[in-house]
Formats: C-alpha cells, structure tokens, sequence
C-alpha cells in the first residue's frame, strides 16, 4: 500500500465576491490526475458573495432572548436563525442547528473568524456540492487533468472535545465508501462499515491548511478515490438517527 501528500497551495489572497479561485489554483499549482482539490468553505463562501455585515441585521426576539443584552450577539443569533432549518439544542450564547443542506452543527455554519473585516459573518455556500461541481469543471478545463473537488468545514463532535474538519461540498471523488459484504483477513464478513473518506481526506487536509495560516486550498495527491459522490449523503438520514 503506497502513502499519500498534501500539499498547501500557497499566495492566494483574501478573497471577494466574483474572484476566480480556479485560475488563482492553476496559477500556483500544477494539477496531476487523480488530485483531490480540498478548498475550505470560507473560500468558496466569499467567492460567492456569501458574507453578511452585522450592522444590517435586526433581530427578533428570539435572537434578543438566546443573546442577552449584547447587541452584536444578538445580529448574529438573528442570522443564525435565518440560516437555520431548525434549532436542534440552545445553551446561550450555543446554538445547534440544522442547515438547509442537512448538516447538524453549531451556528447553522455561521461563523466570524477567518471572515472578509470586523462586523461580517460568512455564512455556507447555499449548495456545497454544485459549489464543488463548478470548481472542478474549471480546475479541469483549464489544467486538462481529472480532479476530484472536496469543500471542508470545522464541525464540533459529540461527546469529543474540538473540531476537525469535515467534507461539507464534494464533486469527482468517492464520499462513502460501503464494505458490506467484504470479508476481514480472519473471515469476518462486514454488515455496518462504511468509511467516511471525503471527511477522513478533509481532516488530512486541514493538518497542512492549519486554521489560521491563511492556506485555504491544498492538493491530496497519491489516492484512488475518482467516484461520483455528494457531501450532503453524508448525513444519517432521519430514520436512522438515534440522537434527534
């Protein structure tokens, strides 16, 4: 079994609403097939205009109740509800939602750090996996090699202390991977393993992208893993979860 890399992409700079992210990769990396391309969200959020500024804000009440009297907070609970398609558990100022995509994760994905200037939030991309798709098709439009796309997150775990980065987008690259039916070397036949490889590729990535060293893309280089998944399978699906 042969090893794989990580590699940062390094020089891209702050990034706004309208950049092409693919040709800043191309200019500053050279593809190979096979590559899995790992962009974090905030990246794909600000290319797409997805930053709000608190001063617009105006909270409901809710927001006013969960905040408390901090002004601030309560704008940012306010967009955090919006985000929302439900509020699965509230210790203040803590808020876990669900999103529209079917993530469970504090802040509904909204979050302050790593954002544009002081007073924004950045919020998800409204559909990771196209997000995902689109990345790709340019990445391999302009370097002519098959490349898969992930788009990652930092979500918390139950029952774990800190966060590690998950896959939130994917395009080009196996999510899932199900070993129902293989057998182990003893015999053992599997009945309940899949391996979450796009999250296992995500939380690989974010030990060379780090969390502030300002490396939103890097290149896993060295792995087979060329398949048509979608990051939003990820999710257990409502029937199966033992925690709602």
């Amino acid at each position: 079994m042969s090893g794989f890399s990580v590699l940062p992409v390094t020089g891209i700079p702050e990034l706004a609403d309208g950049d092409d992210l693919a040709a800043m990769i191309l200019e500053r990396a050279a593809l190979e097939d096979g590559d899995v391309v790992v962009v974090a969200q905030k990246a794909i959020s600000k290319i797409e205009g997805r930053v709000i500024r608190l001063a617009g804000v105006d909270p409901r009440a809710q927001a006013i109740e969960i905040a408390g009297t901090d002004g601030d907070a309560a704008r940012r609970i306010e967009v955090i509800l919006q985000e929302a398609k439900r509020v699965v558990r509230v210790r203040p100022p803590l808020v876990i939602c669900e999103t529209r995509h079917g993530f469970i994760c504090a802040s509904a994905g909204v979050d302050a750090s790593n954002a544009p200037e002081p007073g924004t939030l950045v919020l998800l991309p409204l559909d990771p996996d196209a997000s995902a798709s689109r990345l790709r098709d340019a990445l391999r439009g302009g370097s002519g090699c098959e490349v898969g796309v992930i788009v990652t997150d930092s979500f918390g775990r139950p029952w774990r202390q800190g966060t590690t980065d998950v896959a939130i987008g994917a395009a080009g690259v196996v999510v899932l991977q199900d070993l129902e039916g293989e057998r182990d070397p003893i015999g053992y036949e599997l009945h309940a393993t899949v391996i979450a490889v796009a999250d296992e590729i995500a939380g690989a990535a974010q030990l060379v992208s780090g969390k502030l060293g300002r490396v939103p893309v890097t290149i896993v280089r060295g792995l087979d893993v060329r398949g048509e998944g979608r990051a939003t399978d990820i999710p257990i699906p409502p029937e199966r979860d033992l925690f709602g």
